[in-house]
């Protein structure tokens, strides 16, 4: 199943369930989506359909964007929309890949440094 096809039977999860704020980030989600579609079609000069990586870029965007917002909504004294943005941005992580811990990293950095046998940054 793409991507795509998991949000979109997410929101019909959401509508039947009657969850009015995932419903409302999933919307806006699709309809991002929508938009870069509809913007590759004006360059390719027809129909396409985003891959899985394309529809990660576009989630990764909406949560860079909310990111911001709850920044600047903390700076503002907005405490009630930055706790709707991070509510939001919790909701999008679901669609991202698990990210790595950071030990985690250094483990495959260890692991790569002894199979490559490498001993300084050269």
């Amino acid at each position: 199943m793409t991507l795509k096809k998991r949000i979109h039977d997410e929101m019909k999860t959401a509508m039947r369930g009657g969850d009015k704020v995932r419903l409302m980030v999933i919307r806006m989600t699709m309809a991002a989506i929508k938009q870069r579609e509809v913007d590759g079609r004006k360059d390719a000069g027809g129909d396409i359909e985003l891959t899985d990586s394309q529809v990660l870029d576009v989630v990764e965007k909406m949560v860079k964007q909310r990111r911001e917002s709850v920044t600047q909504y903390e700076a503002g004294g907005r405490s009630d929309l930055a706790e709707k943005e991070a509510a939001e941005i919790d909701m999008l992580k679901d669609y991202l890949p698990e990210q790595m811990s950071e030990q985690e990293i250094d483990a495959m950095i260890d692991a790569v440094i002894v199979e490559t046998g490498a001993s300084n940054m050269q």
